[in-house]
């Protein structure tokens, strides 16, 4: 047992020195979110022009991240599966950044090992461009300066909260280990035009809709595209003092696309094989890699999200408000077809030691809602993470959480009805 655990201390100490040697290598790129703890509380990417353009240059990056997990789960049925304490399977991501020309960029991220996929899987890809000098040197200089236009398959910028996700692998920039429970993330065909100017912000940008790209119809095909946007403001009004405010919006009036804004995650959930049963008496089973999330997959969707963000010195605070409602016309043909959730969210933390390497932290997260209007009740969830982390280096975190999640109310039926998990996850994040 201490030759294994020697071992482990070696290993653990070549991959350091392997990913400090790669990351001290490592190119600049225009307009560029650093994939580490630089990175942190970074949004829509800068226009300051901070890194002059002098041929092709090709970042290769990755991430890893690994949980030791111990929550136990109950539900009124008792069906649930018994959860013990030991690691899940690690996720890995390979990100492949390349400065095409002055002022374009590309993003690739594969996803090497997700709890969804069992193979290596393309999560998506873009094209960022933040120059048009291609065309023409200075061209549209005065209009560039101020805005960048984005086309690829890939997330899209819905909503603040995909900024502060974990995407897979990419771990670094999530103060807890879940995502929060109506998660707002797909990769969909798209393109989007972003302008920032003196602390004020527009993004406007077109899907098709759809997380599965497929050229084939059928009777029920329709192919209409999701419209999206946001407005906000982001300032740096002194020295200790951040404030942005944003609202987004969503909006797909299609009954076969729009329906992957909540179920779009391909990496799937962050707490594994929670809500799964045990075999009925035919051998049946239920669970799937999203549980933990929400996903009403409301055709006809329209999804509002409201995200303001403080930083005074360490202390920080982000929340969601956001409304979502929709059709299940195409799911469940009936009379009674319209549905509607509203999600709540408030994360508070304190960061500080030598360059905020340490911190601290709650989140509370609240989803209630009808899938139909009828419904004389509330479907109700809520969870709890309480936690902190330390930032070994500005590529190394480690975070600790205790967290709780509940499914209340009379409206639940089947596995959900009375169920809960709770207990500690740990999670080492490696990102460069």
């Amino acid at each position: 047992m201490k030759t294994f655990h020697k071992i482990q201390l070696v290993f653990i100490a070549l991959t350091l020195m392997v990913i400090n040697t790669t990351y001290s290598q490592q190119p600049g790129l225009q307009y560029f979110r650093p994939n580490d703890k630089n990175g942190l509380n970074v949004f829509e990417p800068s226009k300051e022009d901070t890194v002059i353009f002098d041929g092709l240059k090709v970042r290769v990056g990755g991430d890893f991240a690994m949980q030791f997990q111990g929550i136990r789960q109950s539900n009124t049925a008792g069906n649930l599966t018994k959860l013990g304490s030991d690691f899940n399977l690690p996720s890995a991501n390979l990100n492949l950044d390349v400065q095409v020309l002055d002022g374009v960029r590309m993003h690739l991220r594969t996803y090497l090992s997700s709890r969804a996929h069992n193979e290596s899987w393309i999560k998506g890809g873009y094209m960022q461009i933040d120059k048009l000098d291609f065309i023409k040197p200075e061209f549209l200089e005065g209009v560039m300066k101020y805005t960048s236009i984005t086309i690829g398959l890939d997330e899209f910028n819905y909503g603040d909260a995909h900024f502060r996700r974990s995407d897979n692998a990419r771990a670094i920039f999530n103060p807890f280990v879940g995502n929060y429970i109506m998660d707002a993330f797909s990769t969909e065909a798209f393109g989007e035009i972003t302008v920032q100017k003196n602390g004020l912000l527009a993004v406007v940008g077109l899907t098709n809709g759809k997380l599965n790209q497929n050229v084939t119809v059928n009777d029920n095909t329709d192919n209409k595209p999701s419209i999206y946007g946001k407005l906000g403001y982001d300032k740096q009004l002194s020295e200790d003092l951040r404030v942005r405010l944003t609202g987004s919006w969503y909006i797909n009036k299609g009954t076969s696309t729009g329906t992957y804004l909540y179920g779009g995650d391909r990496g799937g959930s962050r707490y594994y094989n929670v809500l799964f049963t045990v075999p009925d008496v035919d051998g049946n089973t239920e669970g799937g890699p999203r549980d933990g999330q929400f996903n009403a997959r409301f055709t006809k969707l329209t999804a509002i999200q409201i995200n303001p963000f403080i930083k005074f010195k360490g202390l920080e605070f982000f929340g969601i408000y956001e409304l979502a409602d929709g059709s299940n016309e195409f799911t469940a043909p009936q009379a009674d077809t319209e549905g509607a959730f509203t999600q709540i969210a408030a994360e508070v933390l304190y960061r500080f030691g030598a360059d905020e390497r340490f911190y601290l932290g709650g989140r509370y997260n609240t989803v209630t809602g009808k899938m139909r209007e009828s419904a004389t009740e509330d479907l109700e969830i809520s969870r709890v993470n309480f936690g902190g982390g330390w930032y070994l280096s500005k590529n190394v975190l480690t975070k600790v959480e205790y967290m709780k999640q509940q499914y209340e109310g009379n409206a639940w039926t089947g596995r959900f009805a009375g169920a809960e998990f709770s207990g500690v996850v740990v999670e080492a994040v490696i990102s460069f």
